[in-house]
């Protein structure tokens, strides 16, 4: 799979985004980014550059100050309400730590990627439907935790916690996934299985992946675009294999760390 083409039908239009924490200190300075809909993108730069802003800016965690976030063919930032929902149930979502409820099992935080999609009686009743949970046992053996359904979500391991996680996202049969930093709280193998899992269940799952992170080797390795950040601006958005020095050097800064 190579990197996406222009030709490509983008999944995701982003479009003069800025976004200001304090009037007039720009965190995101115009950017505009295409993804196409399919492929993984790693969205790296030096801490503070406005990565996870960025991603949390496309799914409406944080509110933009400017620009448009066009997905499903809509500009998703003036929603508001039942439409902003109905549109983030389609951008599947996976977080540094993990965001799971700890006391509830591996099963049960699966199913939660089906709120959105499930009568509020049913779900409070915790009746979903049987496709949703054929499904679910069917992503614990993708994630490589069958077996694990009955246990509870604080007796996990990180890299555990982390592919369920990543099952809890795919449940939700999203059109994007977006994942924020989902490596930097694990030891190198298991970071090297997160990102196999991201990308084969991307491909699989004909998922267009977005995931920032710091680990330049692990983006060269994994990533079919790369996306490099700096100063809130876009300053690379190419192939990994044209991720040189001269490259690094203009989103990272110096060259002393250079080896």
């Amino acid at each position: 799979m190579g990197s996406p083409s222009a030709a490509a039908p983008a999944a995701l239009s982003v479009r003069g985004l800025v976004k200001e924490y304090v009037r007039g200190k720009r965190v995101l300075d115009g950017i505009h980014l295409e993804v196409a809909g399919a492929g993984l993108t790693a969205v790296i730069g030096p801490s503070g550059t406005g990565k996870s802003t960025l991603l949390r800016c496309i799914n409406r965690l944080v509110e933009p100050t400017a620009g448009e976030v066009r997905f499903g063919g809509r500009d998703i930032v003036p929603l508001r309400g039942r439409a902003l929902r109905q549109a983030r149930r389609e951008i599947g979502m996976v977080f540094q730590e993990y965001n799971l409820v700890e006391r509830l099992t591996v099963m049960e935080n699966l199913l939660c990627g089906r709120l959105g999609f499930t009568p509020a009686l049913k779900a409070w009743l915790r009746r979903f439907a049987p496709t949703d949970i054929e499904r679910a046992f069917a992503l614990l053996r993708q994630v490589g935790l069958e077996g694990f359904a009955n246990q509870r979500a604080d007796a996990l391991s990180g890299g555990q916690r982390q592919r369920v996680g990543i099952a809890r996202a795919v449940m939700q049969r999203p059109r994007l996934l977006l994942a924020d930093e989902p490596t930097s709280s694990l030891d190198p193998r298991t970071s090297v299985e997160i990102m196999e899992l991201m990308r084969g269940l991307g491909r699989e799952h004909d998922i267009p992946v977005i995931v920032n992170m710091h680990d330049v080797e692990l983006a060269r390795r994994f990533a079919d675009r790369i996306v490099g950040m700096a100063g809130g601006a876009i300053v690379y958005d190419g192939p990994a294999a044209e991720l040189g020095d001269d490259v690094l050097r203009r989103i990272y800064g110096g060259s002393s760390w250079l080896q």
